[in-house]
């Protein structure tokens, strides 16, 4: 058999394409379970990290990422105070943390 270029480049093409794809459903699988995990906020801090005018809880939506990481830390080793954050915070691992923070960061207020 005989490979020619325009066989070639078609084929070729037709893989970046294939690949492409891959990648992006891959990307968009990443981004909903991301969003299924940040749900679980949203009993407290509101859908998509926006509470309520007016709430005693503060939102999460659009705060700097490292500052929440920092925060969720916090919760988690006792270093600061809360009524079920630090229950919360210890039943996740630095990467679900990393991930929860970059949801909310990318957030808008």
């Amino acid at each position: 058999m005989r490979i020619t270029f325009p066989f070639l480049y078609k084929t070729l093409f037709a893989f970046s394409l294939f690949m492409g794809c891959i990648q992006a459903q891959a990307q968009n699988a990443e981004k909903l379970h991301q969003r299924a995990n940040a749900a679980m906020c949203a009993n407290c801090h509101g859908s998509e990290g926006r509470t309520v005018d007016k709430s005693a809880v503060p939102p999460l939506a659009g705060l700097p990422k490292d500052y929440l990481v920092q925060q969720m830390q916090a919760f988690k080793d006792g270093s600061r105070k809360a009524t079920v954050m630090h229950q919360i915070s210890k039943g996740l691992s630095d990467a679900q943390i990393t991930s929860l923070a970059d949801y909310f960061a990318t957030q808008t207020r």
